[in-house]
C-alpha cells in the first residue's frame, strides 16, 4: 500500500518497514541546475525539481528579517553571512562552490568573541511558520538541517577546522565562548520556531562533523566532555514538544 511522504519517514524513524526507502535532496547550485534542466523545469522551480524526485521531506525556517551585520568584500568576491562566515567562489570542472576563507576569529580573543555581531532571536520572522507546515502538511516537516547545534564545523568557518578542534581540546576560552553564543541563539530560535508552528513540525534535524570517511575525529571523551551536553540541550527541546531529532554526522562516527 502506497504510503503518503509523512507516514513513510515517520514510519522508518519508527524503526518499522515503510513501503520504500524515504528520499530527500539537498545539492549544489551546479548539480541543482542541471537537475532542473534535464526535468524541464525553470531556475527557480525548487518545488517542481522535489516533485519529480519523489522527495519526501520538507524544511520549515522562520527567515532572517534584521539588519545585515558583516559587510561583503567585494573587491575580492567574498560574501559574508549574518553569522560572519566568509566564502568564496571555488570553480571546478564541472562547475562550482562557495568555500570557507579568510577565518576573522581564528586569532580572537574572548573579547572580541564576546563583541563579535551575531544575529538576535528577535530578529526572525516565526509569522510564516504555521502555514509552511499547513502547506506542507502531507510531507515530513523538519526544523534545522546539519548545522543546527554543531560545533566543529560552525565553529571552524570562523577560526579554521584546526584551530576548532585545538580549542576543544586546549578548552581555549575564546573558542568555547564562539560555541556558546552561537548554540544558545539557535537553540532559542528553535523553541520560538517549535512553538510558533503548532504542532506542524515532525521533527528536528541536527548534526555535527564528527568523523572523516575512515574514523572519527575526536575521542569520545572529548565528544562526551563538550559537544554533547550542547547537543543534549536540543534533543531535550525536540522531545518536550513530542518530536524525534536525526543527526547528521558527516562521515564515521561509531568509536571502537
Amino acid at each position: 500500500m502506497k504510503m503518503k511522504s509523512k507516514e513513510r519517514v515517520l514510519t522508518a524513524f519508527a524503526r518499522h518497514t515503510p513501503d520504500r526507502v524515504p528520499i530527500n535532496y539537498m545539492a549544489n547550485d551546479g548539480i541543482d541546475g542541471r537537475l532542473k534542466a534535464h526535468f524541464g523545469l525553470g531556475s527557480n522551480d525548487t518545488e517542481g525539481l522535489r516533485q519529480a524526485l519523489g522527495v519526501d521531506f520538507r524544511g520549515v525556517e522562520a527567515p532572517y528579517r534584521g539588519l545585515k551585520l558583516h559587510e561583503d568584500v567585494p573587491q575580492r568576491g567574498v560574501k559574508v553571512d549574518d553569522w560572519g562566515i566568509h566564502r568564496r567562489w571555488v570553480e571546478h570542472e564541472t562547475g562550482g562552490y562557495w568555500d570557507y576563507c579568510d577565518f576573522p576569529l581564528r586569532e580572537a580573543t574572548v573579547e572580541q568573541v564576546a563583541a563579535w555581531p551575531m544575529p538576535s532571536p528577535d530578529d526572525f520572522d516565526y509569522r510564516l511558520v504555521a502555514d509552511e507546515c499547513k502547506r506542507n502538511k502531507d510531507y515530513a516537516v523538519y526544523t534545522g538541517g546539519p548545522g543546527q547545534a554543531d560545533v566543529i564545523n560552525k565553529a571552524g568557518m570562523l577560526r579554521g577546522t584546526d584551530q576548532a578542534l585545538i580549542d576543544l581540546i586546549n578548552e581555549d576560552p575564546a573558542g568555547m565562548l564562539l560555541t556558546r553564543r552561537r548554540t544558545d541563539i539557535q537553540l532559542e530560535v528553535l523553541h520560538r520556531t517549535l512553538e510558533a508552528a503548532e504542532g506542524g513540525i515532525d521533527f528536528l534535524w541536527m548534526g555535527e562533523d564528527l568523523g572523516s570517511q575512515i574514523a572519527p575525529l575526536i575521542s569520545l571523551e572529548l565528544y562526551r566532555k563538550h559537544i554533547r551536553p550542547i547537543h543534549q540541550k536540543f534533543v531535550d527541546l525536540a522531545k518536550s514538544f513530542g518530536i524525534p531529532v536525526m543527526v547528521h554526522s558527516c562521515g564515521s562516527s561509531s568509536w571502537a
